[in-house]
């Protein structure tokens, strides 16, 4: 018989066509698990409570490609869920209505593609670990900071390495070695993501950093998971309620997309209780979806009191945390039933990544990532990858960018050269009160209006030598854009002044460079005008 690449290059290790991943201190009978044998009781007598099956050391790093490949898979492991502070309390019972309604929208057929903490099987034996729980990091992780740099990463990762970081998988497709996994997987006694578009392990690491429930998804982009969220979970002929002041693309993907699949929409200044009562008297309301703060006025959403108030009629809640942060707001804990960002700003926190993500329980994440799956917006596994370092240093980012913008808010708001300055962190923003209850600090980004015209306005910024002139925001570069001319160009000073956006209005995203630099940059700008 023909030795093997595997046991030509460690000939003193026994190699067989499905790695061994038995150890000689764990019982086992005729060489295969039970699923008593690996009890959580008996995994963490061991030192496995995280659930991580390895070669002997070394092996891995040393094999080659090719011995790899003639030796399959180098161990597919349990991915735990990373908890996030936010998590859930029990669900009120008008908001699991709401769920189960949205839930109903699946089509008939369309099955969830791939879990990664459920069913795993492993070793081609077709044994399942049931009744092993999720490893929870509160027993020594408590804080929102330490959670983003070890979750899914230093424990329960899904990819068997002794590197510090990590890898990034690039791969369009998974393998399986015969037709009886494939059907194993087909009938969810095996774990795979079969195609690139349904997942990635580097994708999965990112997930388990940014989810504060029960699942996440991330996508290309924000956009992509706004459109993907409102068209998998708002049936044809339901009805929407929106705020007022949004990203300008939500806005249109609202007007003009959905009103093609018969999908209505009520618009409320995000203060207005009473419309949003109104609102849902007088239509079936499937969704609440804004976002808080908003962009670019930065208003608040009173979130449980909405949720209260759509909960009690079976209609659903979405926050766009973006301008928030998960460090800054706690959308879930507050409520709401789902939570997206988009990740390009402070989750990634460094310019470089487009990405968007969603979380909530299961039962809505799943519907979306059915739909997801189907239409594509993937996240790129090497986006994933400057994701899962981004998450890494947020929590220290989003300290500094919230101290900066809050003293620079109060130097504008003195300032003969402004008009008005948009902050929920200030006493004189409309949702000051509200913002203190439900935010841990308000966020790097401040709107203020200059005291002059377009070209004034357009003096300023010019005149600034630190921001980059750019869309985007939340970076560790800081930014600034005049929303009339970045985003609005294409309407006429009339109707951009129909949705608040004055030629003055000033956008300025703080980097975490130096308060001082920043403070004098801006300082000498207004001197300019």
């Amino acid at each position: 018989m023909a030795m093997s690449s595997c046991a030509r290059a460690f000939p003193s290790f026994n190699c067989r066509s499905d790695p061994d991943f038995s150890r000689p201190d764990i019982p086992s009978s005729g060489g295969k698990f039970s699923s008593k044998s690996l009890s959580p009781h008996s995994l963490s007598s061991h030192g496995m409570s995280s659930l991580i099956f390895k070669f002997p050391p070394n092996f891995v790093r040393q094999l080659s490609t090719k011995a790899r490949r003639n030796c399959s898979n180098i161990g597919v492991a349990q991915v735990a869920a990373a908890s996030w502070s936010n998590n859930q309390s029990t669900t009120p019972a008008a908001a699991a209505k709401a769920v189960d309604a949205a839930s109903a929208i699946v089509p008939a057929g369309v099955e969830e593609v791939f879990s990664a903490v459920e069913n795993t099987c492993c070793n081609g034996d077709n044994v399942q670990f049931e009744g092993l729980p999720p490893f929870k990091y509160a027993s020594f992780l408590n804080s929102d900071g330490s959670i983003a740099i070890h979750a899914g990463e230093r424990l329960g990762r899904g990819i068997v390495t002794d590197a510090i970081t990590t890898p990034v998988v690039n791969t369009s497709a998974y393998f399986f070695k015969k037709t009886s996994e494939l059907i194993d997987f087909k009938e969810k006694r095996r774990a795979s993501f079969e195609y690139g578009r349904y997942g990635n392990y580097t994708t999965v690491v990112a997930e388990e950093k940014i989810k504060g429930a029960e699942s996440t998804i991330l996508m290309a982009s924000g956009m992509c998971v706004s459109t993907v969220m409102l068209m998998a979970l708002v049936p044809a002929g339901g009805h929407i309620v929106t705020t007022t002041d949004c990203y300008r693309k939500t806005r249109i993907f609202i007007e003009t997309v959905l009103p093609k699949m018969g999908i209505t929409a009520t618009v409320i200044d995000p203060a207005d209780i009473g419309a949003l009562e109104s609102a849902l008297e007088k239509n079936k309301v499937t969704l609440f979806f804004t976002e808080s703060p908003t962009n670019p006025f930065l208003r608040c959403v009173d979130i449980k009191l909405v949720s209260k108030l759509c909960h009690e009629k079976g209609a659903l809640v979405c926050i766009d945390g973006t301008f928030a942060t998960p460090i800054n707001q706690k959308a879930l804990a507050l409520g709401a039933d789902i939570v997206l960002h988009s990740a390009t700003k402070f989750i990634g926190g460094h310019n470089d990544v487009l990405a968007g993500c969603i979380s909530g329980p299961e039962k809505l994440i799943s519907v979306v990532r059915n739909l997801h799956n189907i239409l594509g917006g993937a996240l790129n596994p090497n986006a994933a990858y400057l994701i899962i370092r981004g998450m890494k240093t947020l929590h220290l980012r989003v300290q500094q960018q919230n101290t900066t913008a809050l003293r620079m808010a109060e130097i504008l708001e003195e300032h003969p050269k402004i008009r008005r300055v948009y902050y929920p962190g200030l006493a004189s923003h409309p949702e000051h009160q509200l913002a203190k209850r439900q935010m841990k600090g308000c966020g790097g980004v401040v709107s203020f209006e200059v005291d002059g015209d377009l070209l004034t306005t357009a003096k300023f910024v010019d005149s600034l030598k630190i921001p980059y002139i750019a869309p985007s925001f939340g970076g560790c570069e800081s930014i600034v854009d005049q929303p009339a001319i970045m985003s609005y160009w294409d309407l006429s000073q009339s109707d951009r002044a129909k949705y608040g956006i004055m030629d003055n209005l000033v956008r300025f995203s703080f980097g975490v460079e130096d308060f001082e630099d920043l403070k004098a940059d801006i300082l000498q700008a207004l001197e300019m005008i």
